[in-house]
């Protein structure tokens, strides 16, 4: 299986916070559980030429820059600096901890082009996964509940002898 399948099958869910309309995810969590799946990754935080700074500046503002490298294939994102409203920021407002948070969002971002938590930016609720599978998959009954909320009324039907004998299995 691709890198990008095994890390887009990879339910990020139980690792979010909501933050207003958005939702986020932990950029540590994420690279720990990529290095799980290839543990030769690397990042790179792209610095300005000329002022040899981590972040490029202009009159609309501040954008930084993060390429993420799994199994040979770099992907590249850009990010600008915002506020927690996520709004640009105005370059004489800009200060180093809005660049190190942006610098890790960006860096998320990154890693979701690989395939992890990309759905996340689709809007959707669950990766790829057939109910099945995703099931199967749960380790606890906190788990467990969370999958099957978030099933279909359909799913949640058709999988209700799953779930009684998983929930039997996991006490």
């Amino acid at each position: 299986m691709s890198t990008f399948k095994t890390l887009s099958k990879i339910n990020v869910n139980g690792n979010t916070e909501k933050k207003g309309k958005f939702t986020y995810l932990s950029w540590a969590w994420a690279w720990a559980e990529l290095m799980k799946v290839a543990p030769e990754s690397t990042a790179k935080v792209y610095h300005d030429e000329n002022t040899n700074m981590p972040y490029f500046m202009s009159k609309a503002g501040a954008m930084v820059k993060v390429g993420v490298t799994v199994n040979g294939l770099e992907h590249i994102n850009y990010l600008p600096v915002m506020n927690m409203r996520n709004q640009s920021i105005k370059p004489e407002e800009v200060n180093m901890m809005d660049i190190n948070k942006a610098i890790q969002r960006c860096t998320l971002k990154a890693i979701a082009l690989h395939g992890l938590g990309l759905y996340i930016y689709a809007g959707e609720d669950l990766p790829d996964l057939d109910a099945e599978e995703e099931l199967n998959n749960c380790k606890s009954l906190k788990d467990l509940a969370e999958v099957y909320t978030a099933l279909s009324r359909a799913d949640k039907t058709k999988y209700l002898k799953l779930k009684d004998e998983l929930k039997t299995k996991l006490k």
